[in-house]
């Protein structure tokens, strides 16, 4: 039986802790499936398909981040992932599979709580879930079966350092 994890908090780390799953998952033979909401940036993650077959990404977002309100582009990317990844959620389709900034894109109203928590609750039992991103909604701490916070208690971006390749981005 799979568990649903929650991975919040406004520290650096939540896509990496679920990257670092999906990469032990992989190397233990599971299929993964990561679906990236609001990111459709060039991030580097997304050669890892290359390396690991078992592994599929896709973004689900414009290519910046939203500021202010979201557009009607930004909510339509957002329905159509999740759309699809509600599919595999339901049949379960992969071994794992991650809804990275899943918590932001509910944040930001391109997809509402209860929606989400429907797929969940009639999800296959097999796959793991992972849900990510800073503003988890209580409704998903509670619902979850683990629940990790990163907090910042320090960080470089303070001293003015940029993202860099393969660290950040």
């Amino acid at each position: 039986m799979g568990y649903v994890h929650v991975y919040t908090g406004n520290g650096k780390g939540k896509t990496t802790a679920a990257f670092g799953l999906a990469l032990r998952a992989a190397c233990a033979g599971k299929t993964v499936y990561i679906g990236q909401f609001i990111k459709g940036m060039r991030y580097s993650e997304l050669d890892v398909p290359k390396y690991i077959p078992n592994i599929t990404i896709e973004q689900y977002g414009r290519g910046c981040f939203i500021k202010g309100a979201p557009s009607q582009e930004d909510i339509d990317a957002a329905r159509k992932g999740f759309e699809k990844v509600s599919r595999y959620i339901l049949e379960g389709t992969y071994d794992l599979i991650v809804l990275d900034e899943i918590n932001i894109a509910v944040y930001f109203k391109l997809l509402t709580v209860d929606e989400v928590l429907q797929v969940l609750k009639n999800r296959d039992e097999r796959p793991e879930i992972v849900l990510t991103g800073r503003y988890a909604p209580k409704e998903f701490i509670d619902y979850a079966d683990l629940v990790s916070e990163m907090t910042e208690v320090k960080h470089y971006y303070q001293k003015g350092v940029q993202a860099r390749k393969g660290i950040e981005f």
